[in-house]
């Protein structure tokens, strides 16, 4: 019994003493591959020169960045109208820091007994300028013309003086990117129906039309798909189309809509909650200014 103590003692002594033996040489780990990232691109919309919205870098943001966009005034007198086509007109902030810079345009029509101020009211220039200081979209131009009737297209010459007049005076003043790539139209209400006729008749001129709770013309009604049918795929206008879904002109949405189908025009169609008023086109400015902004940047 005493010797197998001593021994136990002796073996429990050992296991502290320090390992005089070879030292193991460890197993490297496994070589880490090396990734390479892989590049996932849309097809581009239209072609561009610069993305979409600012890159990540350290270069910091122009400090022109932080200041507000212009409103300015225009007008054109014209005898093919009544009145002057007043307009107001919105530059993004750093247009005048860069010179050489050109823009896309979108035109804003407003909705019938209101005028060139409606957009502006609904908050347009301040949710531009602060999507544009977050890079969330890019900086463009926006001009908002005054239309003072009620008639339909053929009755007067709004179109006229609008294609003939407006455009080439807002392309020749301001720094624009003339193509249609580079040149939208929306509108709500009346403005709405103007922005479909005019875009669809158009489609040389605008690459997106916008209508927003859209009132649409008697005149345009049925004939307005059959000139999308015809339109070459490839010079097919963007089109996005919203309502309330307690809008008092939902059902002649709703037949357009029908006939859309019928010959396979694209377009977006969002039903929303709301009424056709200035609550509901003042809750989706931000998702509007999104959407006409997408796949456009600055040269």
């Amino acid at each position: 019994m005493r010797w197998a103590c001593a021994l136990a003692l002796l073996a429990a002594l050992s296991a502290c003493l320090p390992f005089n033996g070879p030292i193991p040489t460890p197993t490297p780990p496994a070589k880490t591959p090396t990734l390479t990232p892989v590049s996932v691109m849309a097809t581009p919309l239209v072609t561009a020169t610069l993305p979409l919205v600012p890159s990540t870098t350290d270069t910091p943001p122009p400090a022109c960045l932080g200041d507000p966009g212009r409103v300015l005034n225009g007008v054109i007198n014209s005898a093919l109208l009544a009145k002057p086509m007043t307009y107001r007109v919105y530059l993004p902030p750093c247009y005048a820091d860069g010179t050489e810079t050109h823009y896309p345009t979108l035109y804003l029509l407003h909705g019938q007994t209101y005028n060139e101020d409606q957009w502006i009211r609904l908050g347009v220039p301040a949710t531009m300028d602060r999507l544009i200081a977050a890079g969330q979209i890019p900086p463009f131009i926006i001009v908002f013309p005054y239309d003072y009737s009620y008639l339909q297209p053929p009755q007067y010459h709004f179109e006229d003086v609008f294609m003939g007049a407006l455009i080439p005076q807002v392309d020749d003043a301001y720094r624009t990117i003339p193509d249609a790539a580079h040149r939208a139209i929306g509108g709500l209400s009346r403005g709405a129906a103007w922005a479909l006729h005019l875009g669809i008749h158009h489609p040389d001129t605008f690459g997106a039309i916008g209508a927003h709770s859209p009132a649409i013309f008697y005149s345009d009604a049925a004939s307005l798909p059959l000139i999308l049918r015809d339109i070459p795929a490839g010079q097919l206008p963007r089109i996005y189309i919203d309502f309330g879904d307690a809008d008092e002109q939902m059902q002649n949405n709703l037949d357009f809509k029908k006939f859309l189908d019928e010959y396979n025009v694209p377009y977006e169609w969002h039903e929303n909650i709301g009424f056709h008023d200035e609550v509901y086109w003042g809750a989706h400015v931000d998702a509007y200014l999104r959407w006409y902004a997408q796949g456009w940047s600055t040269k």
